[in-house]
């Protein structure tokens, strides 16, 4: 399980750059909602992480291809919810005297920190349910 771990994490850090760079160029760029940006962002990294995990990280061939997708998916969804739960209360309820409400730094912190936790609800809810 740690080794699966470790190459879930790798295969999290390509997603961690697309989403990044997906959010960051629909906010800033395009001038989404920062809220909308992120889970398109994060959708966009749930999707080739899918593959890179059930190809490398758990190595399934399991032939239902579409029923683990959409289970994966649904783990990624909730971990979507907990994501932005986390942003939301980073970013409108807690109050940093140092950091100023609306800087880039630190909704990109804050999304750094969500990232982490939904890391680690995405691995145990896929080695137990999607994989398994």
């Amino acid at each position: 399980m740690i080794e699966q771990f470790i190459i879930f994490a790798i295969v999290g850090l390509s997603g961690l750059f697309m989403d990044f760079l997906v959010t960051w160029v629909l906010k800033e760029r395009v001038r989404l909602n920062k809220y909308i940006a992120n889970s398109v962002g994060f959708l966009t990294a749930a999707t080739s992480n899918y593959y890179l995990n059930r190809v490398w990280t758990f190595s399934s061939i399991d032939p239902e291809i579409a029923r683990e997708y959409f289970t994966f998916l649904a783990i990624s969804v909730v971990g979507l919810a907990i994501n932005t739960l986390i942003l939301y209360i980073l970013l409108e309820r807690i109050k940093l005297p140092s950091v100023p409400r609306e800087s880039k730094m630190r909704f990109y912190l804050s999304k750094l920190a969500a990232t982490a936790v939904v890391t680690i609800w995405n691995f145990f809810m896929n080695f137990f349910i999607t994989f398994s």
